[in-house]
């Protein structure tokens, strides 16, 4: 858990490295209005405070012939935490599921998965999600279109929330 407490610059360092994590310190320090050592500084402390996570580029999976994307919601017989974790675990061996949040409410699990084909979708959720011990069911939904795909936090109603109690 982050313990360092973030000033106003550290927002803006955090706000403009989620919208573009390529950019050059050179150009961040310009950006938020301070010079490039500090700013360096700055977000070496976030990265080890746990407030920066890791960098990454954001794929195009259909333009690498990723046509399916699935999410399934997925119930459990047994809601002890040995076997949440035992199916978070396979989760995370499966190269098909992207994200795996457990829920409260009716579903135990939303998977987000990708898949080239529908086949390949097929198999493995009738070889290797349906199959896994404790998997009581599975109801999944295929992605027609995705209208919004934002990462992160919205900055905005941080600011917004900050200048309210000021």
């Amino acid at each position: 858990m982050p313990v360092h407490k973030l000033d106003e610059i550290d927002r803006k360092i955090l706000a403009e490295l989620q919208a573009d994590g390529r950019m050059t310190n050179v150009e961040l320090a310009k950006r938020v209005g301070i010079s490039a050592p500090p700013c360096l500084r700055r977000v070496r402390t976030l990265e080890e405070a746990g407030y920066i996570t890791g960098y990454h580029a954001v794929v195009d999976a259909r333009a690498l012939n990723f046509e399916v994307q699935v999410f399934a919601m997925v119930g459990l017989q047994s809601q002890a935490e040995i076997d949440l974790s035992a199916f978070e675990a396979k989760c995370c061996e499966w190269p098909l599921v992207r994200e795996c949040h457990m829920l409260n409410g009716e579903v135990d699990f939303i998977l987000k998965c990708v898949a080239p084909d529908l086949s390949t979708f097929q198999t493995f959720l009738t070889s290797q999600l349906l199959s896994t011990p404790n998997v009581a069911s599975v109801k999944t939904s295929l992605v027609i279109r995705g209208a919004k795909d934002e990462p992160g936090v919205p900055f905005d109603v941080l600011e917004a929330r900050l200048a309210q109690r000021a």
